[in-house]
């Protein structure tokens, strides 16, 4: 969505913005707020690299062998020469983001009112009935022989977010048949046929079968975080917004890069034309640049990673949750 595209008969994306009314002085402190929220994150970023890096030393100061001392002292200097290169690449993203779309604060007016049958999913390109699971599989490159399962579940619960009644999709990832990530998301759409995203749960699961990670958990509301649009009512190419927004961990941001293309996946009848083509990327993950494909009146059919991995939309069944 470009920050000024306007759309009839749909909820419009109001960006508030503190103190707009009052002093000049006020005003023109919040028209830097994207450029500000970037700097503060790359401070954050930097801030967080060197104190993996006194952690790791002292690590190291702990060894009583110099070789293997010197050697893990080099390594702390080498990681934390990557951790800073990496927060200067996700700088250089954030301010590409506040130039697509602009220096106001990201803050999109959540009205429940414009929300009146919210769980009704039926987006052309994002349908969700609950009751139905959309399987995506495919190859892992980073895993020779590794086999990727994905079960896209929409359930029948929904939870209240901001005053929205939003769906509940379980979201299951399997890596060679081993359960790798367990995530509930939540979805809700507006009158005007915009599908919001308004958080996740998210679940790491090692080898072992632990969990071991939240990263990329968030609630909109909660936390400074802030809701985002997973589908537009009417894309258009060139349309840019942000899918989710909590500084730091969930910072995803798509474009509408096409509504011609053609795609090919196992589910019939094999071939789609005229496929809107996304293009999603995010700022705390450098290089992991990912175009996602949908079809109307079937939704997501192909999602390739940055290094060529494919996950193919296989089947569409009912399910129980």
């Amino acid at each position: 969505m470009r920050r000024h595209r306007s759309w009839t008969g749909v909820t419009a994306l109001v960006f508030a913005t503190a103190g707009i009314f009052g002093s000049h002085v006020a005003a023109a402190k919040a028209t830097h707020s994207c450029k500000t929220t970037a700097e503060r994150g790359l401070r954050a970023c930097r801030a967080a690299a060197q104190s993996d890096k006194w952690l790791a030393l002292g690590k190291c100061a702990d060894l009583s062998d110099p070789t293997a001392k010197d050697a893990c002292d080099k390594q702390a200097a080498a990681d934390t020469t990557d951790a800073l290169k990496s927060c200067k690449e996700q700088d250089g993203l954030r301010q590409m983001v506040c130039k697509r779309l602009g220096p106001a604060p990201y803050v999109p007016l959540i009205a429940p009112a414009n929300f009146t049958h919210s769980t009704t999913i039926d987006n052309p390109y994002f349908p969700l009935p609950p009751g139905m699971t959309f399987v995506y599989e495919g190859t892992v490159t980073e895993d020779p022989g590794g086999f990727e399962h994905d079960e896209f579940i929409v359930t029948h619960t929904t939870r209240v977010i901001l005053g929205v009644t939003c769906v509940e999709v379980h979201d299951i990832r399997e890596l060679n048949g081993a359960l790798a990530e367990d995530t509930r998301d939540w979805f809700a759409q507006d009158d005007g046929g915009n599908v919001w995203y308004f958080g996740e749960n998210t679940t790491l699961i090692d080898d072992r079968g632990l969990p071991v990670d939240l990263s990329g958990t968030w609630t909109a509301g909660v936390g400074g975080a802030q809701p985002g649009l997973v589908m537009e009512a009417h894309p258009a190419i060139g349309d840019f917004y942000r899918q989710e927004f909590l500084l730091g961990e969930a910072e995803d941001v798509a474009e509408v890069s096409s509504l011609t293309d053609t795609v090919s996946v196992p589910f019939p009848p094999g071939t789609f034309n005229n496929c809107l083509k996304t293009t999603e990327s995010a700022p705390i993950s450098p290089g992991d640049v990912s175009p996602k494909y949908y079809f109307a009146g079937v939704g997501n059919l192909l999602t390739v990673e940055a290094n060529g991995d494919r996950s193919e939309l296989i089947r569409i069944e009912p399910n129980m949750e």
